[in-house]
């Protein structure tokens, strides 16, 4: 989960692309081998497609807001 969180702020610190996160995120998704908690599964589904646009040429169709709304209650459920 720290990893997880750890691209979460990344991303958003603009240290990482969106496309390396979506990648990641992509990566650990797809392996059959493993299992994950349901808050990690969320948490890597947003990530997953984080990369995608409006469009073509369109803005993201997740802005910087809405992912730091998302850190933000990964970090309040992982609290609880």
């Amino acid at each position: 989960m720290d990893e997880i969180e750890a691209h979460f702020v990344a991303l958003l610190d603009g240290r990482t692309s969106r496309d390396a996160v979506d990648q990641w995120a992509a990566r650990w998704l797809t392996d059959d081998q493993l299992s994950w908690d349901e808050l990690s599964l969320w948490a890597l589904g947003l990530l997953c497609g984080i990369d995608l646009r409006q469009g073509p040429d369109g803005a993201y169709l997740h802005d910087d807001g809405q992912v730091r709304d998302w850190l933000d209650e990964l970090r309040s459920r992982r609290a609880r």
